[in-house]
């Protein structure tokens, strides 16, 4: 690989890891700071606000693999020292608190490992980073070192006191198991990779709203019930919805489906060709979620055969008003106009559900259709027939 590709790459994992620790981040601060909110890429990388006023700012750092320890030297603390110096105004007393977030180690003795949470020396740190600040090598860093010793020494005493340094956190391919360790309490048995998986989506989409400006911060409550109401999805009376019509490619599964005896049982009552389509990923997702609900062990069989019998029970109902609503005779506009009828009525009703609090229509559309799929239930007053006929030419 050359060294441009491997750069980005690098970069792009930085980031990435980024994007992901702010949700370990939210996970396990959050319920220290109910009123607060979190932000991404406003006033640094990641940063805990109240009330519109910044009161934590978080640099992360990401290494791969087990690189050298974080030295005083590092050029990852003397850029993280220039940003808060540019963004953080370090002589304000008053200012939030300034967090370096590095999978790297500190160093034993240095002013980073003396700037943990614990077993903090404030004063020996920065001795020591304005003794390495004076020193004449490492051009790269030269001007902030420089700029970092013209300030006065009761404003450096004050920076330093705001700085703390979260070292060896995990690392990208391991922020996964701090998630999921900080929501161990929360995780329903038997379903917990399916839950983070629910979870990690959700996040996607906010961080995504957060960087592209769209949601300006997530505060604590809101990230707090969303969690619960996707925990809340696995209880006894409820269901995850596992296939969602953003993640459908709707052309391609009408082209798909388009000669299955359900279309056929729509284009012989004459059904709008919009709703038609739309009818074809209701019955694509359905299908797909109850094989996922399976698959995952979150219903069984016995209880999907149920909630069938119930939707077919409920067409034999209406089914026979509507044909005890047909003239005599009647001819096939006729039928077309009352099967028609029947169908949009059917789809529309949300009474009869897999689950009591399960309410995502689409599930029960859809299963409607696997039902017409094989002819247990039709809509065209002759579609017994017509089944008929459509599976002797298919055998």
């Amino acid at each position: 690989m050359a060294q441009g590709s491997h750069d980005a790459a690098h970069s792009a994992v930085g980031y990435q890891h980024q994007t992901w620790w702010a949700l370990v981040e939210l996970l396990r601060s959050g319920p220290e700071r109910p009123d607060s909110s979190l932000t991404l890429e406003m006033y640094d990388d990641i940063a805990w606000d109240a009330s519109g006023t910044p009161t934590e700012l978080l640099q992360i750092k990401h290494h791969q693999g087990n690189t050298r320890r974080l030295t005083d030297r590092a050029m990852d603390v003397w850029k993280t020292i220039q940003v808060w110096m540019d963004h953080s105004s370090p002589t304000d007393i008053s200012g939030p608190s300034l967090v370096l977030v590095t999978t790297q180690t500190a160093a034993p003795g240095s002013a980073m490992a003396l700037l943990r949470a614990d077993d903090r020396n404030e004063a020996s740190a920065l001795a020591i980073l304005e003794s390495v600040a004076a020193e004449e090598g490492a051009d790269d860093t030269r001007k902030t070192r420089q700029q970092f010793l013209a300030l006065e020494a009761s404003a450096r005493r004050t920076f330093v006191h705001r700085m703390r340094v979260a070292d060896g956190s995990p690392h990208a391919e391991d922020v996964h198991a701090a998630a999921r360790t900080a929501l161990q309490w929360t995780l329903p048995p038997g379903h917990e990779e399916l839950f983070m998986a629910m979870v990690w989506k959700w996040w996607d989409g906010q961080a995504l709203a957060l960087l592209q400006g769209r949601l300006a911060s997530l505060d604590v409550g809101s990230a707090q019930a969303a969690i619960a109401e996707i925990r809340d999805q696995f209880t006894s009376e409820n269901l995850p919805t596992l296939v969602h019509l953003a993640d459908v490619d709707e052309a391609e599964i009408s082209e798909q489906h388009r000669t299955r005896p359900f279309v056929q049982q729509m284009e012989w009552v004459a059904y709008p060709p919009r709703n038609l389509q739309k009818a074809i990923v209701d019955y694509y997702r359905a299908y797909a979620q109850a094989v996922q609900w399976v698959d995952e062990d979150l219903i069984g069989i016995a209880e999907l055969e149920r909630f069938e019998a119930e939707l077919v029970d409920e067409w034999e109902r209406e089914f026979e008003w509507m044909t005890e609503g047909l003239d005599e005779g009647a001819d096939e506009k006729a039928k077309q106009a009352a099967g028609r009828s029947l169908l949009r009525t059917l789809l529309g009703q949300t009474g009869i559900t897999v689950r009591s609090r399960y309410n995502d229509p689409f599930f029960a559309r859809g299963h409607r259709h696997a039902l017409a799929d094989s002819g247990r239930v039709g809509w065209h007053a002759d579609f017994e027939d017509r089944i008929n006929q459509l599976l002797h030419v298919h055998a």
